[in-house]
């Protein structure tokens, strides 16, 4: 997990404003502050092209899969989980969201401690 993440100004309130509101388990929140806290803010145009944000189609490695996933990140109300869209405020992309492609994230789900690997990044527009 890098030391800094890299969000849009739109996503860091996003997820400040999903942990105001108590939807994450305490150790999540933990994890999240320290990460919002170090966070590097930028205009969407300025954000790295291998960057996990929000309209973008990531490839992850997860140590509980046996396969490659894909995941498309939405905003919240677009989400369908089963079409593979998931939300920028799910479980899984608030892990991954800001890092860079090639980073690997131990995180604390609330079925286990899992890594996930950011295998590629794609930006839709």
């Amino acid at each position: 997990m890098s030391e800094q993440i890299i969000l849009t100004t739109g996503v860091y309130d996003l997820i400040k404003d999903h942990l105001r509101r108590k939807k994450t388990t305490a150790e999540e929140e933990k994890i999240l502050l320290a990460q919002l806290r170090n966070a590097k803010q930028v205009l969407r145009r300025d954000l790295p092209k291998d960057v996990v944000t929000i309209n973008c189609e990531v490839k992850i490695k997860d140590s509980s899969q046996p396969h490659e996933q894909k995941l498309m990140i939405v905003p919240d109300n677009q989400a369908k989980v089963k079409k593979g869209k998931y939300s920028v405020l799910s479980d899984i992309v608030l892990a991954i969201v800001g890092n860079k492609v090639g980073e690997i994230i131990d995180w604390p789900f609330e079925e286990g401690d899992r890594k996930i690997e950011i295998l590629s990044v794609k930006h839709i527009d």
